[in-house]
């Protein structure tokens, strides 16, 4: 065989190598969702890669065959391609059986090269950056090799079940999509700019909605304004004016001893049409949701839409009332930073690389946002507040602070044993104290 044949056999297998390369990448790369929008818009060939992808054993049997075929004959030519022309050269100035030796090994490296670049990285490459076009333009032809090889390939195919089925491996791809996957896909977008950071913040709210309690959204007890049933029209506008907020619980006497809730607006409706304000009128009170403080905020969610409210008051285990939460609360959850005002925000970056955090904001947030591990006794609390109790194992003071994570944790403002404000620094120790 000539030289020019040679190589016009070499660049014949070098094209059919990467025809195979190209076909393989561009069918596992290719991402379903894509190929079902593709394919509800009309496009039979994007369903075609859909079924391929849904028992893709032929497939990638016929990939297989075609590749290690190649790979065979692309040896043998190799051999001897090159390897007369470079011990020739060679002899010039090595002795005849090193010359030999070299020219070999010269002619099956270069060889090699040309089909690593050519058969395999280039296309590789062009299937990983447009896997669901090239898949579609790839599955026709190949469609055609599979009808030659057809025999062989269910012969392989067979062994391959077979063996699978011996070592109780999976015979498909899973193709659940699961909240990581989506998670993934949210920061991945937001990476390549197609997403903004609020926008992601908002997609990873939502599914931290069955993790998070009720308790990290509430309004703690020690804040909740509440009225007393047989106030007087002048108590009740003061308590209005001094603490305005569209709902209140209606108590008798306590705020353990709640009757229901009366909404801001019913009583301005009153006002506007000066009419006094009386609490005893059992039109204005509302029937009041009571849940644990167990349950998530999901869960919290499914009670409002179950009830058809959306004011819910907040027990514990001794039917003492910790707190009050509206579905606005929630909803001010999930949106997060695209609805918290800026002078409200939780979390606050300063200048000097600090955060100042409120103590009532959740450790989840904490942890998002200064890239934190999860903490110790993560179960035992939901708040930045309770992550000191527990690590200080007492109710903190001013000053007080706690070394976690690379970080220093200080109380900045304690007001009535509640945590309102906590500096975090960077801090070159990591271990608790």
């Amino acid at each position: 065989m000539s030289l020019t044949q040679s190589l016009l056999l070499i660049a014949l297998l070098i094209a059919v190598s990467a025809f195979f390369s190209l076909a393989e990448i561009a069918l596992a790369a290719s991402r379903r969702l894509r190929l079902r929008q593709l394919a509800d818009d009309g496009d039979a060939r994007a369903l075609r890669v859909l079924r391929v992808q849904e028992q893709p054993g032929f497939y990638f049997t016929t990939v297989q065959i075609g590749l290690n075929a190649v790979a065979i004959l692309g040896g043998i030519v190799g051999e001897g391609l090159l390897g007369p022309y470079l011990a020739e050269l060679l002899r010039l100035w090595l002795p005849e059986r090193t010359a030999a030796n070299l020219s070999l090994v010269g002619s099956v490296a270069a060889v090699t090269s040309l089909f690593v670049v050519f058969a395999d990285l280039v296309p590789k490459r062009l299937g990983m950056a447009e896997p669901e076009r090239v898949a579609m333009a790839m599955v026709g032809p190949m469609g055609h090799v599979l009808l030659l090889f057809k025999p062989i390939v269910w012969l392989y195919t067979a062994c391959t079940d077979l063996v699978m089925r011996l070592l109780g491996l999976p015979m498909q791809r899973d193709e659940r999509i699961t909240p990581d996957d989506i998670l993934a896909l949210a920061e991945a977008g937001t990476q390549a700019g197609v997403l903004d950071r609020p926008g992601q913040q908002v997609i990873e709210n939502v599914f931290e909605l069955d993790t998070r309690t009720v308790t990290s959204a509430m309004t703690p007890r020690d804040r909740i304004a509440w009225l007393r049933h047989d106030a007087d029209d002048a108590e009740i506008r003061l308590r209005i004016a001094a603490e305005p907020f569209s709902t209140y619980p209606v108590c008798e006497g306590e705020l353990d001893r709640v009757l229901g809730y009366v909404d801001a607006k019913d009583l301005f409706q009153r006002v506007l049409h000066q009419r006094p304000i009386e609490l005893t009128e059992p039109a204005l009170l509302h029937k009041v949701v009571v849940v644990p403080d167990s349950l998530s905020l999901s869960e919290v969610l499914h009670q409002f839409r179950q009830q058809h409210e959306d004011f819910a008051l907040i027990v514990n285990e001794y039917s003492t009332v910790v707190g009050v939460v509206t579905l606005n609360d929630v909803m001010s959850t999930v949106m997060g930073e695209l609805v918290t005002p800026e002078d409200e925000e939780p979390i606050v970056l300063r200048d000097d690389g600090s955060w100042l955090i409120d103590g009532h904001t959740p450790m989840a947030d904490v942890q998002r946002a200064l890239n934190l591990d999860e903490p110790p006794s993560a179960e035992a609390y939901d708040t930045l507040a309770g992550f000191l109790m527990v690590m200080l194992r007492r109710v903190p003071r001013r000053t007080d602070s706690v070394q976690w994570g690379g970080h220093r944790f200080e109380v900045m403002d304690v007001d009535n044993y509640r945590i309102d404000q906590v500096l975090v620094t960077r801090s070159e120790r990591s271990a608790p104290e």
